[in-house]
């Protein structure tokens, strides 16, 4: 079984972090068969933290996480800090195989889904 965990950064502000949440709700309402969890996880200032949301995962039943950096672009937190906690979470889950996947603004689509939304709103 997969997972998918949207990896954030995390903010003092509860709102912010609500949204993440609230967004993983909606990606979990639209995972098909196959998937037997889908939540978040925060890098800094806010819970549930990433490794906390990979044990989760686990005790869900996942046998597979893909980490879905909810970043626009690949700074430091994209390089450096996700990858370094997804190799941690490697090795305390050996049998799980943790997959981080490209960030959201590497995303093929998103210049389109971007042009979709200002046409909405200029409607």
């Amino acid at each position: 079984m997969k997972a998918l965990l949207l990896a954030a950064h995390g903010s003092r502000r509860a709102p912010s972090n609500s949204e993440v949440a609230a967004l993983a709700e909606r990606m979990a309402g639209l995972a098909g068969p196959g998937w037997a969890w889908v939540g978040h996880g925060f890098l800094e200032l806010a819970s549930p933290d990433i490794p906390a949301a990979v044990d989760q995962a686990v005790a869900a039943g996942a046998d597979e996480i893909l980490v879905l950096p909810y970043f626009l672009a690949a700074g430091r937190h994209v390089r450096e800090d996700l990858p370094a906690q997804v190799e941690t979470a490697r090795r305390r889950h050996a049998g799980v195989a943790i997959r981080l996947v490209p960030h959201l603004g590497a995303a093929r689509g998103l210049a389109e889904l971007l042009w979709r939304e200002v046409a909405a709103a200029d409607a």
